[in-house]
Order: structure tokens, then C-alpha cells, then sequence
């Protein structure tokens, strides 16, 4: 099995996996530079370099590296101790990089007015891919939004189950209007999406919880969401604000710790109007 065709099919399939390969060997090893291991999500894997608890500690960190979605360089001595290796002293060493394979991340755009058309552009430039909603068809349609490889357009009860949305999904809600917000949220929720961002003030997101709370939505999956949506650079123009959303989805992608959910949401703490 070829391993770059299995890392295509992982991609697609929107699955995690982790690739390690040999970049520098000294002395005598067991295989040679440039070979790889694949390791797939469910453990499994494809391809070696050479066996042995080398490849079972490189299995183990791929597992980590898959979880972290940040590379790792692994150092391995063949020649210190006879019974480091089940009878691998090959008096070498070897250099191992092992870097995440990560599905293509989509953004989920609920909402097809000026801000959602901005996002669409800049985030195909980052690396995303768009997939566009709205409940209207002339703001949801392939000639308002080129970049897409998806869009759905009619209500949204209607929308919603056409929607795949995965762990590698990030759902951008700006409709045009608060109860658009309040169903897209609603249905938002309940998935198992990387990211959710709704556009709107504080006050707006606190009244929108009370409702979902006294529909009976949970609050571990009210704190999932960024609201006011964006980081905080200051943004005005739908364009700005475009370019605030997808930093604060890159900044979820890459686990850096800026962004948070919303401290507006505090299920603890009475709200106020």
C-alpha cells in the first residue's frame, strides 16, 4: 500500500493521522534514511522503520503527535545498552520526524450577507475549506460565492441535515438576524464541531442563552461558543471582521491559547440586561 495514497484517502475521509520518517542516520541501523511508518487514528499503520521498540515508542508518540497536532523529533541510540532493542545494536543512530496528517478543515458559513461573503474569501485563503449556508437563495448561491465547494441555500430546518460536520468543522454563524442566530445556534450545539463563533454584542449572546437555557441546552455546550465572534483587533468594516473570525479560527486550529469561549456566558453568575 502506498503511503501518500493512504494519507489522500485519510484526508478525505476527514481522519487523523501521523507520519514519521527517518531524516538522519549515523552508523548502521536497521533501515535506511527517508523510510516512513504511517500511523492511522484507529492505531493502525503503514510501512516501517525497522522495527522493534524503536517503532513501538515511534507508534506511541505518533499517537500523541496526532492528539497534539504539533510535529516531534524523535533521537534513538542503537549501541548504548545490549538490551535496550531486542538485539537492534546495530551501533548507529538514527533521527526520526514525526508530523501530524490532518483533515482539510472546513468552514461552515451560516449566514451569506457581507460579513459571511468576506469570511468565505479569506478563509479559502487560509487553508480552509468553505462550505456556505443561508435561507435565502440569492445569497447563497455559486456566483456570490465562488470559493465554495458546497452551498445550501432554503430553510434553515431544512438546511441543517444536509450539513456534515465533523470535529474538523468550524461553524461561523452570521445570519441576518438574532432569531436566524438563535436557530443556527440552537442546531450548532448539538454537534461535535471544532469551532462555533456567532456574531452579535455580549448583550445579545446573554439573551440568546437564557433562551437555550430555558429550552433546556446544557452549559457545557453554551461555553463552547465565541461570542462576540473574532479576535479583538479592533475590527469595523465586514472585511476587518472577516479577517478577526478566521485568526480566531486559526488560532483554534493550531491550539494556540488566545482564544477562548466567551467569557460572556456565565452560568454561574446572574445575568443582567
Amino acid at each position: 500500500m502506498d503511503i501518500f495514497e493512504e494519507i489522500v484517502l485519510l484526508r478525505k475521509a476527514g481522519r487523523k493521522g501521523a507520519l514519521a520518517t527517518i531524516v538522519e542516520v549515523q552508523g548502521s541501523i536497521p533501515s535506511h534514511e527517508s523510510s516512513k511508518i504511517l500511523v492511522r487514528d484507529d492505531g493502525s499503520f503503514v510501512g516501517t522503520v525497522g522495527g522493534g521498540c524503536v517503532e513501538a515508542e515511534v507508534w506511541t508518540a505518533a499517537l500523541e503527535v496526532m492528539r497534539e497536532e504539533k510535529p516531534r523529533r524523535l533521537h534513538f541510540n542503537l549501541n548504548a545498552n545490549p538490551e535496550y532493542d531486542n538485539g537492534l545494536i546495530c551501533g548507529g543512530s538514527l533521527d526520526i520526524f514525526i508530523e501530524p496528517v490532518l483533515a482539510t478543515p472546513t468552514a461552515l458559513i451560516l449566514g451569506g450577507g457581507h460579513v459571511g461573503l468576506h469570511v468565505a474569501k479569506v478563509a479559502k485563503i487560509a487553508g480552509f475549506d468553505v462550505v456556505v449556508a443561508d435561507d435565502r437563495e440569492a445569497f447563497a448561491n455559486k456566483e456570490r460565492f465562488p470559493e465554495a465547494s458546497e452551498i445550501c441555500a432554503g430553510p434553515w430546518e431544512d438546511v441543517f441535515p444536509k450539513l456534515h460536520v465533523s470535529n474538523h468543522t468550524y461553524l461561523v454563524l452570521v445570519t441576518r438576524g438574532h432569531k436566524g442566530d438563535l436557530d443556527c445556534l440552537r442546531w450548532a450545539v448539538t454537534t461535535e464541531a471544532r469551532y462555533i463563533g456567532m456574531i452579535g454584542s455580549k448583550r445579545k449572546f446573554i439573551e440568546i442563552c437564557k433562551v437555550l437555557e430555558r429550552e433546556g441546552v446544557t452549559a457545557d455546550r453554551i461555553e463552547r461558543v465565541h461570542s462576540p465572534i473574532g479576535l479583538d483587533i479592533g475590527a469595523l468594516t465586514p472585511e476587518e471582521i472577516a479577517v478577526a473570525i478566521v485568526a480566531e479560527m486559526i488560532a483554534v486550529r493550531r491550539n494556540a491559547t488566545p482564544s477562548l469561549p466567551s467569557l460572556a456566558y456565565n452560568p454561574k453568575a446572574q445575568h443582567t440586561t
